[in-house]
């Protein structure tokens, strides 16, 4: 066993950007009530000719570039998405087939909003037991595609793009990536959905609210406590992107007064497992991180699942 870290990140967004003065065009709604009550103001869409693993495999592609690596270097792909429409072949060996990999072992996962954390996990625990030696971690949704543009308590919310992280062994054996605190409230998974046929999501916006800004303070101060930190230490705080009014209060809760909060919302919208790692990319894009701070990352929404660590930046 051994410690790990995050070497490198990637993000990317469709290039198609749909403004709230665009979106009461769909729908009845205005910009005022969008940026009042989720504090959205932009969101990317991707095209019909945009499928999710091409957003995937550009944001992997700019992670392994910047960590001074090749396709063929990945032994790992683990893509967390809930916007795959196809069963097979799946998100992660479509990626792989993109970049032109060698023979990496492909995996999917489906927590949706908190799927990149717990992807990010269990690439985490892979590495640590010498299962692999590099891996390619990818958050990536198309969440336009299974959108009601008639329901505008949920078609204001959502936008798509995907974000990269690469994992590979410390040098020097220490914990660039915090154990993992994970769980799920299954009893409320109906809160947060994408069923039917065509699949679209649907949410009971008031319940969400509640359990975010009530349950998960706590939970995310005990993902500190297991990393060996006090929530002061963190340089930032990036929770998953699904609105602003549950960002800032559960920001607020967690009690890190030192730390910068990623609002990607603003102008990304939530995109489900995309948003994590598309917002700490940006942060650290930014020089707003200084590598080697400490940051935590929570993610939690559908199946009112959740999973956080603290990581150190790269």
């Amino acid at each position: 066993m051994t410690g790990t870290r995050i070497t490198a990140l990637g993000h990317y967004q469709p290039a198609k950007v749909l403004t709230n003065a665009d979106v009461a065009k769909i729908v009845d709604t205005s910009d005022e009530w969008i940026r009042t009550r989720v504090g959205i103001e932009t969101r990317h869409v991707a095209g019909p000719d945009e499928p999710v693993d091409e957003l995937a495999a550009h944001a992997g592609a700019k992670a392994i570039a910047a960590a001074g690596l090749t396709a063929a270097d990945i032994d790992l792909v683990i893509v967390a998405t809930s916007t795959a429409i196809d069963r097979s072949p799946n998100m992660s060996a479509r990626v792989a087939a993109r970049l032109s990999m060698g023979s990496p072992a492909t995996m999917d996962l489906n927590v949706v909003c908190s799927g990149f954390t717990h992807a990010l996990a269990t690439a985490d625990h892979a590495v640590r037991a010498g299962a692999a030696t590099r891996a390619l971690v990818i958050g990536a949704d198309k969440m336009t595609e299974v959108t009601d543009w008639t329901d505008r308590t949920t078609c204001v919310l959502v936008g798509d793009g995907a974000g990269a992280a690469i994992v590979e062994a410390s040098p020097d054996g220490s914990e660039g990536i915090g154990p993992v605190l994970w769980g799920s409230v299954p009893e409320m998974g109906h809160a947060v959905r994408i069923e039917g046929t065509p699949p679209r999501f649907a949410q009971e916006g008031q319940s969400v609210y509640r359990w975010a800004t009530t349950q998960l303070p706590p939970i995310a101060r005990k993902v500190c406590e297991k990393a060996g930190i006090t929530p002061e230490d963190l340089a930032a705080v990036v929770l998953h992107q699904a609105n602003l009014r549950i960002i800032e209060p559960v920001a607020a809760k967690i009690g890190a007064v030192n730390a910068v909060i990623a609002r990607d919302v603003v102008e990304s919208g939530n995109t489900s497992a995309a948003s994590i790692p598309m917002a700490l990319s940006k942060l650290v894009e930014r020089g707003e991180i200084a590598s080697g701070e400490p940051v935590l990352l929570f993610g939690f929404g559908g199946n009112l699942s959740y999973a956080g660590q603290v990581v150190r930046c790269p």
